[in-house]
């Protein structure tokens, strides 16, 4: 005969888990969200400092 093993109920996660790891991924993407926005403003007005943008001469 097979031993069959009973699913063991999840546990809950607390409200302070949840709102411990959603405000991480909140800050996480708010400097992702700052250095995308930084790096556009450089690019736009002509002064990059840590990227290199190759421009082709008009003929």
């Amino acid at each position: 005969m097979r031993n069959f093993i009973m699913a063991d109920p999840k546990k809950c996660t607390s409200r302070s888990k949840k709102r411990i790891r959603k405000n991480i991924w909140k800050r996480k993407t708010y400097w992702i969200a700052l250095k995308a926005f930084s790096l556009a403003k450089a690019i736009s007005t002509g002064e990059p400092k840590f990227f290199f943008l190759v421009r082709q001469k008009k003929r």
